[in-house]
């Protein structure tokens, strides 16, 4: 770490620390307990607090890791990953979010291995996120959610929504979630492929739906519009 990144890590806290009220803490300090667990990606793009504009201390539980995986691989068995885990049985949290992204690295790495056989040296823990993903990649070819035909930019954001949907799914059908959990699936936007409004998340599956007529008819007044599908 270089001296000029170090402080500009600290004069950045140093800004946070003069942003909070004086009551931020108030009522979070010795306990939390979030109504949402949000499951985002690592992408330096994507702001996990930041895109529902979460700022209020103990609002949301966040899981960010390559992928925005819900999941980890436990005795060679798919499960529940740590923070979902923790945030529904701990933190009783209600909702689960998924949050894909456009442009994902770790879905075109998937695409990549599926259709090229390889994405070339990664390192070890990076390979093994990858490879859980490759198994949903080959689900979307052999649906044909992509093929040979389609550009590999688009066959990857389809890829993305496709793994966001699978995810929710796998969620709703976890005996790990509580059956009263909500759980929700959305792709943000930031390279304008579901519409030109930038950082805008959009609905792709609720509680196991991915139909957007049915979806339409979930979301509140006002938001039908958040509700699309590239697949």
């Amino acid at each position: 770490m270089t001296r000029t990144v170090l402080e500009s890590l600290l004069a950045g806290n140093a800004r946070h620390v003069e942003s909070l009220a004086a009551d931020h803490f108030e009522g979070v300090r010795e306990a939390q307990s979030p109504a949402v667990v949000s499951v985002s990606c690592s992408d330096s793009r994507v702001p996990a607090d930041a895109v529902w504009s979460a700022d209020r201390a103990g609002e949301l539980f966040t899981s960010v890791n390559v992928g925005n995986q819900v999941w980890t691989e436990v005795d060679g068995r798919l499960v529940v990953n740590d923070a979902v885990g923790y945030a529904v049985s701990a933190l009783k949290s209600t909702d689960i979010v998924v949050l894909g992204h456009t442009g994902c690295g770790a879905v075109t790495a998937a695409y990549e291995t599926v259709t090229d056989g390889s994405v070339g040296d990664l390192p070890p823990a990076v390979e093994a996120a990858v490879s859980r993903l490759v198994p949903l990649a080959e689900e979307a070819r052999e649906l044909g959610v992509f093929d040979a035909d389609t550009p590999g930019g688009e066959a990857v954001n389809r890829l993305v929504e496709y793994a966001v949907v699978r995810q929710v799914e796998y969620l709703t059908e976890s005996d790990e979630i509580p059956e009263a959990t909500d759980c929700w699936g959305f792709v943000y936007d930031f390279q304008r492929v579901y519409g030109d409004a930038d950082g805008a998340a959009y609905l792709v599956a609720a509680n196991g739906e991915s139909d957007p007529d049915a979806l339409a008819d979930v979301v509140p007044d006002g938001f039908e519009e958040r509700v699309r599908s590239i697949r």
